[in-house]
């Protein structure tokens, strides 16, 4: 911790000083009450997050339990198409390399590295070893080292952040397999 940061933390720090809000800071239109129904409605509309404020507060110049940020993650399936090889003291593998379809064509849509625990990693390994294949299964595949390659049958349940301007996966974390879905079903679609 910083000494700066410390001295704020402290028993004998100021009290935060309540200020009026800068001009440039507008009040937007309040989604809903109740927060579940703020948050699901950020969700829909594509938000990145939602700002829960008590409404009794006042603004601080700090991070404080009275205005709170919430996150939203989205969730989708994709179809892995291969994985990197471990780093430091993790075993079996490093990161799954994700795909979703565009007619005929695997494109490549980012790699997850977390979300898993040893168990995780050791059931993959074992439902990967006869899947695998010498050429990578995307059109245009990532410029990775040390991959081993799929072929393009399990899909995955991801969740992440968002979608990047190149059309990648954002802060993606893998949630489990989908045994529900065909690779042939996990299709790229319109993104926001």
């Amino acid at each position: 911790m910083t000494r700066g940061l410390a001295a704020a933390f402290s028993p004998s720090a100021p009290k935060p000083r309540r200020c009026s809000p800068p001009k440039q800071l507008l009040l937007s239109r309040r989604l809903a009450p109740n927060g579940l129904t703020a948050y699901s409605i950020a969700k829909r509309k594509g938000f990145e997050g939602i700002v829960a404020k008590d409404s009794d507060s006042l603004y601080e110049e700090r991070r404080s339990r009275k205005w709170l940020k919430v996150k939203v993650h989205q969730e989708e399936e994709f179809v892995i198409g291969g994985f990197t090889a471990p780093a430091g003291a993790r075993k079996h593998m490093g990161a799954l390399l994700l795909g979703a379809y565009s007619g005929n064509n695997l494109s490549f849509v980012g790699k997850v590295g977390t979300g898993f625990n040893e168990q995780t990693l050791a059931e993959l390994a074992k439902a990967f070893r006869p899947l695998i294949r010498s050429s990578p299964p995307f059109v245009q595949p990532p410029r990775e080292k040390n991959v081993t390659w799929l072929e393009p049958r399990l899909v995955a349940q991801i969740a992440f952040q968002e979608w990047t301007a190149d059309q990648k996966l954002r802060q993606p974390v893998f949630l489990g397999l989908r045994d529900d879905k065909e690779a042939s079903e996990v299709v790229l679609g319109k993104r926001p």
